[in-house]
């Protein structure tokens, strides 16, 4: 349970990295551009440590999903992005192929 917890972690400071990398201004601007990648690092380690237990496959594919759901969300909130149709339908089938992944696969960690 802990590892699905490091990559929720994952995923929230994965996201975060995407939303400070948008604010940073093409690294023009020195908080964000460094808080975007402390995030990074912290996404990729949390990945890292999740991988222990969870297949590779599953991992990542819940990893970039969600985060793609994250990263919407933050567009919408922060920067004023409304998806339209084609993006929420492309959204809930992505995030149904990765439900289908995790829920179906017997992927086998080695």
């Amino acid at each position: 349970m802990l590892n699905y917890i490091f990559l929720i972690l994952a995923i929230v400071a994965e996201a975060a990295g995407t939303t400070l990398l948008k604010m940073s201004e093409q690294f023009t601007k020195l908080v964000p551009s460094i808080a975007s990648l402390v995030c990074y690092v912290a996404s990729l380690y949390l990945l890292s440590l999740c991988l222990r237990t969870i297949p590779i496959g599953i991992a990542y594919a819940t990893w970039s999903a969600l985060g793609i759901a994250l990263i919407t969300i933050s567009g919408i909130f922060f920067f004023k992005q409304m998806p339209d149709l084609g993006a929420i339908i492309g959204l809930v089938l992505i995030i149904s192929g990765v439900a289908v992944l995790n829920l179906f696969s017997k992927m086998d960690i080695h």
